[in-house]
């Protein structure tokens, strides 16, 4: 991912290959198999987490069917190669759809000049727009001519319809055959089979509790768009393809934010050395800098984490920050090395990578931040602080293999602080929480709404998709019919391959991230009693026990939505 040499990349993506076949042979040895399942029939005395891995090996071998017949077995097989093929074909025709639309200046009025010089021209002078996300978002936030954010919005919903469709339809009666071989009532029952949510009648029981409950401040904040779409546009309909134009028209004229200016308060080396003293403070550990090592780059850094009270060596983290060429293209977390315990008890210590896309400027010095990457650098580096934190004694629940549902809770925690030198005036910083959460309930909404389509098509049977969103998306859309034609069957890859009947997970992550903010360390401050709490009782325990378990024991109830709600109505617009 990160190396410099192009054959060292390709060699260890080779490498990768030959890992992931070897480890899903393994997960097909039968004659393993029936020695972990007698062994687990014993009901031997061990360890809480020792008998929650053997669980997790038993339903390892059993997701693969190794429970079935040879006939019921061959099937499975059958299935999940036909469910790889098809999320294959559908993502494919997706790639490589070249569709594109035609416009003049005057229908693109609003776009800024740099953006326009990027665009291919036609011999008649024309813009070509590709239907690529980059191009259908400037669109759609900055163009004033509301036939041509229409346009743009069907078009885009509409592609690869007529093939995609189909291959949905059929792919989702795949998942779920294969889920009923396997023992589920449904394929979305046995997606949520390891995570918090556990069924699909939990999922849209939440998704519909959020959106009810934020259906009052999204209202207000339409009739906010409604009533300036009619001054500048007179009595057109507000149609679904307005609404990034709105918000965005909105935000211009209410706060007074200049993103450029605020980078100045923003140089890297500053808001790590501010993340690090929140971390320091709030889970009670202590950073230092590894100068004598090798490292793959010459600008990545190494840190060791020590327990601040023992000085007991926690782990070691790495920053590769900066772009370069050949280098992975996304911010992310990557596990080097998980904590475990070895049979005589000896420890391996966690190793975490966090990998950003910062930029530098002509003579090589790393560019202050933007505003949104200094959120998304506290984020990931919440995961670098779970992955340190966390004990448990196996590989398999350590590091960052928790429950899907939890993963993102920590980061999303830690968002809620900021700390940096030199300070921005508060009423700055007011405006910006301000920002952050305008039509924080109409964006919501949005999300909730293909959550829900997600999780119906994985959860019913014989669904017609179409159907399905002309009845979801006014329901929830307050009233805004969903975009003539469009369907987003057809081009919602989430649904398709990675997210499948989970899409709601980023949601539920940060519903519960603000319900543990506002209970434990409501006043903003870190807190180090209950931030070594929240180490100790939740971060050190990994995936070796519920989720839902940890939290419930850290809050001293079940988790609420509550505090998500307040959050919003209390900030919003």
């Amino acid at each position: 991912m990160l190396s410099p040499q192009d054959n060292v990349r390709k060699a260890s993506a080779e490498a990768e290959l030959k890992i992931d076949a070897h480890l899903l042979s393994c997960r097909k040895r039968e004659d393993v198999y029936r020695v972990i399942r007698i062994y687990a029939a014993k009901g031997e005395s061990i360890a809480p987490d020792a008998k929650c891995y053997l669980q997790c090996l038993v339903k390892d071998f059993e997701h693969n069917g190794l429970n079935l017949t040879t006939a019921k077995r061959e099937e499975v097989g059958r299935l999940k190669d036909e469910i790889d093929e098809l999320s294959l074909r559908y993502v494919q025709n997706l790639n490589e759809d070249s569709s594109c639309l035609f416009f003049t200046e005057a229908e693109l009025a609003g776009l800024p000049v740099e953006f326009l010089q990027s665009l291919d021209k036609t011999q008649s002078k024309e813009f070509k727009l590709t239907l690529e996300s980059s191009h259908v978002a400037a669109i759609l936030e900055l163009c004033k001519i509301p036939k041509t954010r229409k346009t743009v919005a069907m078009a885009y919903g509409k592609r690869c319809g007529d093939a995609n469709i189909p291959v949905l339809q059929k792919l989702v009666q795949s998942r779920h055959r294969l889920a009923r071989l396997l023992g589920y009532a449904h394929f979305a029952d046995y997606a949520l089979d390891h995570r918090m949510s556990k069924t699909s009648t939990t999922v849209i029981r939440f998704l519909e509790d959020i959106s009810s409950s934020l259906t009052d401040l999204a209202i207000r904040e339409f009739s906010i768009l409604k009533d300036l779409k009619r001054k500048e546009e007179g009595e057109l309909p507000f149609g679904v393809e307005d609404l990034l134009y709105y918000i965005k028209r909105v935000e211009e004229l209410q706060f007074d934010l200049d993103f450029g200016d605020i980078r100045q308060y923003f140089p890297v080396s500053l808001v790590l050395s501010g993340i690090f003293k929140i971390c320091q403070d709030l889970f009670g550990i202590k950073i230092e800098e590894v100068t004598e090592t090798d490292v793959w780059y010459y600008d990545v850094q190494a840190f060791a984490v020590f327990d601040s009270g023992s000085g007991k060596l926690l782990g070691y983290f790495y920053l590769d920050m900066f772009t370069r060429e050949g280098k992975f293209s996304h911010s992310c977390v990557v596990s080097l090395q998980n904590n475990a315990l070895f049979s005589n008890g000896a420890c391996q210590i966690p190793v975490a990578l966090l990998i950003a896309q910062f930029s530098k400027d002509g003579g090589g010095e790393a560019m202050p931040l933007g505003f949104s990457e200094v959120v998304n650098l506290f984020h990931e580096f919440g995961h670098v602080v779970q992955h340190i934190c966390n004990r448990a004694s196996f590989a398999r629940f350590s590091g960052l293999r928790v429950d899907p549902d939890f993963r993102e809770i920590p980061s999303q925690l830690l968002e809620n602080w900021q700390d940096i030198t030199k300070p921005l005036v508060d009423e700055v910083c007011k405006t910006l929480k301000r920002w952050r959460y305008s039509f924080c309930a109409l964006k919501s909404l949005q999300e909730i709404l293909y959550c829900l389509f997600d999780q119906k098509i994985y959860s019913e049977d014989d669904v017609d998709f179409s159907q399905l969103i002309r009845s979801l998306h006014p329901k929830v859309m307050l009233g805004l019919p969903v975009v003539e034609g469009t369907n987003p069957a057809s081009c919602f890859p989430r649904a398709v391959i990675g997210s499948e009947a989970t899409c709601y997970s980023r949601l539920w992550s940060e519903v519960f991230a603000a319900d543990i903010f506002a209970s434990q360390f409501g006043d903003g401050h870190p807190n180090p009693y209950m931030g070594l709490q929240f180490r100790d009782k939740v971060l050190a325990q990994g995936g070796g026990k519920e989720a839902m378990e940890l939290l419930t024991s850290f809050l001293g109830r079940e988790p609420s939505t509550q505090a998500y709600i307040e959050s919003r109505t209390k900030y919003g617009l």
